[in-house]
């Protein structure tokens, strides 16, 4: 999963790096729970229990700057960072389809643009070989995901009903260009 992730994070942004770190107990905390357990089952089981879970640590700016942890970003670092981890989950345990709700809205264009061509390749639409194969449902108000999809819809509502019908590719751009507009 960590080789997944940093391989994933570079991908969508290539100026940075980003790791899987797991977190422990602190060293005094684990070394109190130790003594305490007499018995070598339950200090074996003391030292499992020394791992309370795993954080993501990330630069975007450079290699070589210092790292990050999640609380440190902005919400649309945060969703990048989202966005890979369930990106390298997609490569270890692919799942048959993936349903995102605007996961693009709180992105600059240039990682939208990632993220599209991240979604594109998943998908197995850009003919990469060993590549996708998953099926994405994206909703946006972006220009860049409608670029890369394969099949575009449009909901309206009128008369307290939604209707969902196919567009064309056109048709979905010049929506979501309406929106950015409005």
């Amino acid at each position: 999963m960590s080789k997944a992730f940093a391989e994933v994070f570079v991908q969508l942004v290539p100026a940075g790096i980003g790791r899987l770190v797991i977190q422990r107990k602190s060293d005094k905390e684990a070394r109190r729970a130790a003594e305490e357990d007499s018995e070598d089952e339950e200090r074996r089981k003391s030292t499992i229990e020394n791992y309370t879970g795993v954080g993501i640590s990330v630069s975007f700016n450079s290699k070589h700057d210092e790292q990050q942890r999640i609380a440190q970003l902005s919400g649309g670092q945060k969703s990048l960072c989202a966005l890979a981890l369930v990106f390298a989950i997609q490569q270890c345990d692919p799942a048959p389809f993936y349903l995102f709700d605007e996961i693009d809205a709180n992105l600059d264009a240039q990682y939208r643009t990632a993220v599209a061509e991240m979604l594109r390749k998943l998908s197995g639409q850009g003919g990469e070989k060993g590549e996708g194969g998953g099926q994405f449902i994206c909703t946006t108000f972006r220009p860049e995901m409608v670029l890369v999809a394969e099949k575009c819809y449009g909901v309206s509502y009128s008369n307290k009903t939604s209707s969902i019908d196919v567009v064309n590719r056109e048709e979905a751009l010049d929506f979501v260009e309406g929106m950015t507009k409005a």
